[in-house]
């Protein structure tokens, strides 16, 4: 009955493009062979019920059926006609071999007993993975053996779904573990990414919260320096979104030579090109979760940089070693994660080596010869911003080496460090430290003075609650527009030249603004509020004392201090203290090439300005000292410096 119905609505829709036909001007444009040949177009466009291997050897081409049943194709190959099209309606094909001359096929008609031979297209480029169709991927609990099926069978899944047409490829309810091991013809070198589950380029994987994909522990003889769950190599254009990767780290053996490197990353990218990361939750690495490098060395012809990264909305927690390591790659962008106590000990394994959530540390090193710089590696134009990060055992992020990289708008319970960097900026974050404390300094400016150390910021970030709130020890820095409150020391300046610190806001219990046992040259402190309430607003100790260190020069103009608290240069040479407005007062002692000049001072408990043992070349001048508020001892300007008048200037002062 139901196949009877079908054919007359077949005729009836034929009757009806008859009649339109022979009324319109395209019957008078078009011969009687033209419309005989588009009818059976028309006829065979209706999909047909495929039931069973007769059905779908019956098709004609160009035709369509619907697989109504499951067909046990017995271990027989079927081939069908040209531009076949196959639909599942509730039917499953098994236990053989389908050849088809192009054609199409439903994603769902897809399983592991199923053999396709030739170069259908799917139906719909989404596919949606169905694990029980799949016998070759074995879910739950088992051996290293499996595990290893389990990674070669995804990654073929990957691909010919790929092959097929199929752009997109949705898991769902899945739990499974997944080994890496060296393949040949790589026998001698493991290879991370290579034995790893590849994606293919041109390719959107979308798993769920149900989605599990398992790193098999590491056991004595296996690689102890392992892959990756997933990988992305020498591929582009690629999304990966939602799911869970679990890494080995407290189920894995760790060999009694382990120097805190051994272990398996999660994902990796190797020169990767448009890739994005985004929703995915990354547990236990054990080396540490995403490894993001390239083939070849920069300066060679076989460079293959990675290109377009973005890691996004994505959950790390409990990496050992660190979440991303980053070491060769451009235009990448790490944005609203979530990094939780990356890099800690715990109850089976250490922390590993590094310690930051953020790792951007390329190769590199010079020839001993001539002295160049050879750069194996490259990082540059990186972004990082909007994160959430807190408990990691170093830090937030460590920008080792590396140009034009940003770290901003994040949230951060540790500290950010830069190295041998340039252009890179650390802006508008809040570092807030950690109730239980531990926490010694929020930004450090490393580098030393090197030749790719310069052009660098920390600017408008807000400092909470450290014993330090940003050290430096660096060149060509401009550190301004920071706030920091309830520090013990809101700046450390050491070892640091032609560099700037502006309009920074510091609120500390101990010292405001520090530089001891150091030397420091061409440094300007400039328009800083400072507020010391339990030490010194400015304290300069041993600073600039070196044999080649006798012309350097830090300067302080236009500060404001606040409170009762002093300014001290002490066997420093090379301090300018121009046109501040300070609370407190001012000491000088065994210091050379000093100059105290322009200064409003509002003293309290304490000489306006005192200066005592060894001076040389010093000058105090044209400053306005109000009389202190505290006892009678207290002068405006007391001198009880050593030796002759003329190591000492004093002109134009006035007590007020």
């Amino acid at each position: 009955m139901h196949q009877r119905s079908r054919c007359l609505n077949i005729v009836v829709m034929v009757l009806l493009i008859l009649v339109l036909i022979e009324n319109s001007s395209f019957a008078s444009e078009n011969t009687e062979d033209d419309i005989l040949l588009f009818l059976p177009a028309i006829i065979a466009s209706s999909p047909k019920e495929v039931c069973n291997t007769n059905d779908l050897t019956n098709l004609p081409a160009n035709s369509r059926g619907q697989v109504v049943c499951d067909i046990d194709l017995s271990g027989a190959t079927i081939s069908l006609a040209k531009d076949v099209k196959l639909k599942a309606a509730g039917g499953l094909i098994k236990n053989g071999s389908l050849k088809f001359s192009d054609g199409k096929i439903d994603g769902d008609l897809l399983n592991s007993e199923l053999n396709i031979i030739g170069n259908p297209t799917l139906l719909d480029p989404v596919f949606i993975f169905h694990p029980e169709r799949w016998k070759t991927l074995v879910q739950g609990q088992t051996d290293a053996d499996t595990a290893f099926e389990n990674n070669q069978e995804l990654e073929r899944l990957f691909f010919m779904i790929k092959d097929f047409g199929g752009t997109i490829f949705k898991m769902d309810i899945f739990d499974a573990y997944f080994e890496s091991r060296m393949t040949p013809p790589d026998q001698y070198v493991f290879r991370p990414a290579k034995e790893a589950v590849n994606l293919p380029s041109d390719f959107n994987l979308i798993m769920t919260d149900n989605t599990h994909l398992r790193v098999f522990p590491a056991y004595p003889g296996s690689e102890l320096y392992g892959g990756s769950i997933l990988a992305v190599r020498d591929a582009e254009n690629i999304t990966v979104n939602g799911g869970n990767l679990h890494g080995d780290r407290d189920q894995r053996y760790y060999s009694p030579a382990d120097n805190g490197l051994e272990g398996s990353h999660l994902f990796t990218i190797r020169s990767g090109r448009n890739v994005t990361l985004s929703g995915l939750k990354l547990f236990e690495g054990s080396k540490g979760s995403i490894d993001i490098n390239s083939f070849g060395f920069s300066f060679n012809p076989d460079y293959n940089p990675t290109t377009g990264i973005t890691i996004k909305n994505c959950l790390f927690e409990n990496s050992r070693r660190m979440s991303i390591a980053l070491t060769d790659g451009r235009d990448v962008l790490i944005k609203d994660n979530t990094f939780i106590n990356n890099g800690q000990p715990s109850t089976y394994s250490d922390g590993g080596e590094v310690g930051y959530a953020i790792n951007i540390e390329p190769a590199r090193t010079r020839d001993e010869d001539t002295g160049e710089l050879l750069e194996y590696q490259l990082v540059f134009d990186t972004l990082i911003i909007g994160n959430t990060e807190s408990g990691s055992r170093g830090g937030f992020a460590t920008l080792t080496i590396g140009q034009d990289l940003t770290v901003e708008d994040n949230d951060v319970g540790t500290r950010v460090v830069t190295s041998l960097v340039s252009g890179t900026k650390v802006v508008n974050n809040r570092f807030v430290s950690p109730p239980t404390g531990g926490s010694d300094f929020a930004i450090f400016v490393a580098g030393g003075h090197g030749e790719t150390v310069f052009n660098n910021e920390v600017a408008n970030n807000h400092i909470t609650g450290y014993d330090s709130g940003i050290i430096t020890s660096t060149r060509d820095a401009y550190i301004h527009d920071n706030t920091m409150i309830s520090v013990e020391a809101g700046i450390l300046i050491g070892k640091t030249i032609d560099s700037r610190f502006v309009n920074n806001t510091i609120n500390s219990s101990s010292r405001g603004i520090n530089s001891t046992n150091t030397f420091n040259d061409n440094i300007e402190v400039k328009g800083n509020h400072i507020n010391a309430s339990g030490g010194f607003h400015i304290y300069l100790a041993n600073v600039n004392k070196g044999v080649d260190e006798a012309s350097n020069t830090m300067t302080f103009i236009n500060n404001t201090t606040v409170g009762d608290r002093a300014i001290v240069i002490s066997n420093a040479k090379g301090i300018r203290l121009l046109e501040n407005q300070l609370e407190g007062g001012v000491q000088v002692s065994n210091a050379t090439n000093v100059a105290v000049s322009g200064n409003t001072i509002h003293p309290g408990q304490i000489h306006g300005i005192r200066l005592f043992e060894i001076l040389s070349n010093v000058s105090i001048l044209d400053n306005t000292i109000f009389e202190p508020t505290g006892a009678d001892r207290y002068n405006c300007l007391q001198n009880d410096s050593l030796g002759g008048s003329s190591d000492v200037t004093i002109l134009g002062n006035t007590c007020n």
